[in-house]
């Protein structure tokens, strides 16, 4: 599921409602305190969550905090229909490729676009 990203389909509920849009910055999870202070810095913060960005687009889960936040600024400074495109175009390229995607318990050690990545096991 989570290479093909089929888990977040029901976040369409939340894009039904009005809470989420199709494209902004990702929503930061309650625990991610570092996520959203840098994205506090970048004004990301500040507009409706989406369902992709351009993060995504960029390297989905193997992008690092800090880079993260910048990519959800440049979204911000660069909002409409042109940047919405890129963001769900590449999205859906690299859903198709099954690009930066790591799955299970992951432990991250990154700087910069230098990705580093301890899988812990997980058992069902």
């Amino acid at each position: 599921l989570r290479k093909t990203s089929l888990d977040e389909l029901p976040q369409i509920l939340n894009i039904i409602a009005g809470s989420m849009a199709i494209v902004g910055p990702r929503p930061a999870l309650w625990n991610q305190y570092d996520l959203i202070a840098e994205r506090d810095k970048y004004g990301a913060n500040n507009i409706r969550p989406g369902l992709t960005g351009w993060a995504q687009s960029n390297g989905r889960d193997t992008v690092s905090i800090e880079d993260k936040a910048r990519y959800d600024g440049d979204y911000v400074e660069n909002l409409g229909v042109k940047m919405d495109a890129k963001c769900f175009f590449g999205t859906i390229g690299s859903v198709l490729k099954r690009d930066g995607v790591v799955e299970g318990g992951v432990k991250e050690g990154v700087k910069g676009n230098e990705v580093e990545v301890q899988r812990d096991s997980v058992s069902i």
